[in-house]
């Protein structure tokens, strides 16, 4: 049945693919918007331990999607891969770094002899969980408003945005108020999913003070994002797009990502689903004490994030445009792979369910009993 599919199928398939695996890692994101919550919502060496124990059991979670996003990208998408992260060399090399000490966090943050002391790596994780995921919206920004490269003949990318005679290698993107905006909404909304998380894995009968602290911060993180949300939705809505007609040729028009809303209704759906999910999430902790509002923000916030990935992609639209030289812009067809690459990942792709399964599986038996204070101090202690 693969074998079946034509050249422009396969790679409309395999952005979706990309797109769902970075909904995923939005989502996952929880842990990394949790570690910017620790010095708001924890107040004694025994709720930071609930915490840091709570996020630790998952922080390779999000690290491996997001491990696993790039390299579909590399393997689908190459001429994106090496555009991308050739130009936007500083953006990437300091997400990459925020998970790198992301990682040396967990791992050292307790351990005896520990000459940085605990506040450092808790530093460390309040950065990875701020300013990575800030640079990861900012990256996804230039999808809709362009970045400053162009590409010879032989696919060689020039980066060219200075201050001050400094090529600034993508950096120049975070001047954007949309891509900055879209950025403090990831920002926000993963200390929401932290928060909504938190509520679901800690056994909080002991520490109703901490309880109270995550569900105001679910409410307040979720205000914060709102505005962020909303002027990167009216942008979209209004902003000039990178259009491409049947020759190849960009150009810019208007409305062009409204149109592109109005000929998939589909995603019209998932966008109003999945915010309304989110808010129903966030009321649902916030005023109905439930715990289980992570489920359902946690999958709107996937619904959302395969629209923002999705939109600028579809519909005859650049979606890595150059506002340098339109003409070297990336559509998901002149960057793609070749036809028998796509294929054979394609066939590989049937062990992703599989895969998730196995994930979902790991993840019902380690939260299957919500984290406790004794079972902390007996960690700590052993």
């Amino acid at each position: 049945m693969i074998s079946n599919l034509d050249y422009t199928t396969l790679q409309q398939l395999w952005w979706i693919i990309c797109s769902i695996v970075g909904a995923l890692f939005l989502f996952l994101s929880f842990v990394q918007g949790g570690q910017t919550l620790l010095w708001q919502v924890a107040k004694t060496d025994l709720e930071k331990s609930l915490v840091i124990t709570s996020l630790g059991r998952k922080w390779e979670m999000p690290f491996t999607t997001l491990v696993l996003f790039g390299g579909a990208l590399f393997a689908a998408f190459p001429k994106f891969y090496a555009t991308s992260f050739g130009g936007a060399y500083w953006v990437w090399i300091l997400i990459l770094f925020s998970f790198i000490i992301q990682a040396v966090s967990y791992e050292y943050r307790k351990k005896p002899d520990n000459f940085l002391g605990s506040f450092i790596y808790e530093l460390f994780l309040f950065i990875n969980g701020s300013v990575g995921i800030l640079l990861i919206g900012i990256a996804v920004g230039t999808f809709y408003t362009g970045s400053n490269f162009t590409l010879d003949l032989f696919n060689r990318v020039t980066w060219n945005y200075t201050i001050m005679g400094i090529n600034l290698r993508g950096l120049e993107a975070a001047f954007s108020i949309f891509n900055l905006s879209l950025g403090l909404f990831f920002v926000f909304n993963a200390r929401v999913l932290g928060a909504l998380y938190l509520l679901n894995s800690i056994d909080l009968s002991s520490t109703t003070d901490l309880e109270t602290r995550l569900r105001k911060n679910v409410w307040t993180s979720f205000l914060i994002a709102l505005p962020f949300l909303l002027y990167v939705l009216v942008s979209i809505l209004f902003m000039k797009g990178f259009d491409v007609d049947k020759t190849g040729t960009v150009a810019m028009i208007d409305f062009k990502y409204l149109a592109n809303l109005l000929s998939m209704p589909h995603l019209i759906v998932f966008l109003v689903v999945g915010i309304f999910l989110v808010l129903y999430g966030v009321f649902r902790a916030s005023f109905k004490k439930g715990n289980s509002g992570i489920w359902f923000s946690g999958f709107g916030t996937i619904l959302v994030g395969l629209v923002v990935l999705c939109l600028p992609a579809f519909n005859n639209t650049a979606f890595y445009p150059s506002k340098l030289d339109l003409q070297s812009s990336l559509t998901i067809y002149n960057a793609s792979s070749s036809m028998f690459t796509l294929t054979i990942m394609t066939y590989v792709a049937f062990g992703i369910p599989f895969v998730l399964a196995y994930v979902i599986y790991v993840w019902k038996l380690m939260d299957a009993k919500k984290l406790t204070a004794k079972e902390v101090i007996d960690e700590e202690s052993y």
